[in-house]
């Protein structure tokens, strides 16, 4: 499910973000990408999880280098998996296209409101929500308490 990750995300990587559409929570996407997952390892096409865009980033070397793609989901970010490889391929049809491979991890991260936008953005490494963790006190706020407190100035 979502989990807290120890790594951060450093000063040289870029990030994506990218709508899940039709993605109502992190559970849910974390539901779905189970669910492709298992359909590819039966499938027999190696396990991995994907997701299959058109075009390749063009900034590759710097999202393999520690960077991740940031989810929004339902107008806010709300988590991001680490970038793993990047392959190109074809279609059956013979147009290109772009496999970003992720690492099943889902990362909870501060809820950030996000307009809406086609395809995938870069996200600037100064530009990205904190991984959620421990607050001061030693525990965590379940993600719809601090979006609110951090969205009346209180975080």
């Amino acid at each position: 499910m979502i989990e807290p990750d120890s790594s951060s995300v450093d000063a040289v990587t870029s990030n994506l973000v990218k709508l899940a559409v039709g993605i109502g929570s992190p559970e849910h996407l974390a539901r779905v990408q189970k669910q492709r997952l298992g359909e590819d390892s039966e499938a027999g096409r190696g396990g991995k999880l994907v997701h299959i865009t058109r075009n390749r980033p063009r900034r590759s070397a710097e999202l393999l280098a520690g960077g991740s793609i940031y989810w929004v989901i339902k107008g806010r970010i709300r988590v991001r998996q680490r970038l793993l490889d990047i392959e190109i391929d074809t279609d059956p049809e013979g147009r290109g296209l772009c496999r970003l491979v992720l690492d099943p991890r889902l990362v909870g991260v501060e809820a950030w409101r996000c307009r809406a936008f086609q395809g995938w953005r870069y996200l600037a490494p100064d530009n990205t929500p904190r991984d959620l963790g421990a607050d001061a006190a030693g525990g965590t706020l379940p993600g719809a308490l601090a979006t609110e407190l951090r969205e009346l100035g209180l975080l």
